[in-house]
C-alpha cells in the first residue's frame, strides 16, 4: 500500500472500489467520471459505463472533458440517441448505478446542482443546473455520490433540489413513485457516509485514512451522525495510484 497520496486520491480510489464488475453505471462527468474510468482500468474491465449523450459502453483511452467529447463515441459499443438513453435505459430501471457530484447535498442525500443564495430567479450563484441528473437519481437501482466535504457543500438545507435522495426521509421516494433505491453511498475526501436504515439520514461510517470524526463533524452542515462501529478505509495500493494518475496525466 502506498502512503504517498491526497486526499482527493483517496476519495477517488474509494468511489471506484464501490463499481463492481459488469455493472451498468451512468457516469457523470468529473469526479464519477474519473473513478469510473479507473475502476474500469483496474478491479472491474466489464464495467458498463453509459453517458448521457448516448454512448453505452464506452472505454475512453484518457478522460472526457464533456458527455459531448467525441473519444466517448469513438469508443463505444454503440451511439443511441438521448430520448432511447432515458427512455428505455434509465427511467424503466436497467441502469445498475448512477454516479452522482454535486454543489450541495443535505442530510437525506438530496442533491442541488441548479443555485446558491437567492431564489431560482435572482441567485447569487447560478450552477450548470440538472441536466440527466434527476433522472439518474429517480431511477437507477442504486446511486452513489462523490463530493469534497465541507460546510459549503455539506448543508442542513438545500439553496435549490435538484435531485431527489430520500426527500425529507424514509417513505418519501416511495411516495414520489420513485423506482430506484436512492444514494446507498456518499463518498467523501474525509469519509465514507451511508443511510441510516430507519431514518435515511446519511451517518459517517467509514474514515479516509488521517481523517477524524472530528473533522467530518465540522464539515457537515448539521449534527452528523457517526456509526457505532467506524471503520477504516485502506489506503490506494500503488497500482490505483498510478492508473489514477497515468488518467489525470492524459487530459
Amino acid at each position: 500500500m502506498s502512503q504517498d497520496f491526497t486526499a482527493d486520491e483517496m476519495m477517488t480510489v474509494a468511489a471506484a472500489r464501490s463499481l463492481e464488475d459488469g455493472a451498468k453505471c451512468f457516469v457523470g462527468i468529473g469526479l464519477p467520471s474519473t473513478a469510473a474510468n479507473l475502476a474500469r482500468r483496474t478491479h472491474a474491465p466489464e464495467l458498463v459505463l453509459i453517458y448521457e449523450s448516448g454512448t453505452l459502453g464506452a472505454k475512453p483511452d484518457r478522460l472526457p472533458l464533456s458527455i459531448g467529447d467525441g473519444v466517448l463515441a469513438d469508443t463505444a459499443d454503440s451511439v443511441i440517441s438521448v430520448p432511447e438513453i432515458f427512455n428505455y435505459w434509465l427511467q424503466p430501471g436497467r441502469i445498475d448505478i448512477g454516479f452522482l457530484g454535486g454543489a450541495q447535498v443535505d442530510r437525506f442525500g438530496n442533491i442541488n446542482t441548479t443555485v446558491i443564495g437567492g431564489d431560482y430567479r435572482n441567485p447569487k450563484v447560478r450552477l450548470p443546473g440538472a441536466g440527466g441528473a434527476p433522472e439518474i437519481a429517480a431511477s437507477c437501482r442504486e446511486v452513489l455520490i462523490v463530493m469534497r466535504m465541507s460546510p459549503r457543500s455539506f448543508v442542513d438545507e438545500l439553496d435549490f433540489v435538484t435531485s431527489v435522495g430520500y426527500g425529507r426521509g424514509k417513505g418519501d421516494r416511495e411516495e414520489l413513485g420513485l423506482r430506484g433505491r436512492g444514494p446507498v453511498k456518499v463518498i467523501t475526501d474525509l469519509g465514507v457516509l451511508r443511510p441510516d436504515p430507519e431514518t435515511c439520514e446519511l451517518t459517517l461510517t467509514a474514515l479516509s485514512p488521517g481523517a477524524t470524526v472530528e473533522q467530518a463533524r465540522q464539515a457537515a452542515g448539521w449534527e452528523l451522525a457517526v456509526a457505532d462501529e467506524l471503520a477504516q478505509q485502506q489506503p490506494p495500493t500503488d497500482t490505483e495510484l498510478r492508473v489514477l494518475r497515468e488518467l489525470k496525466a492524459a487530459v
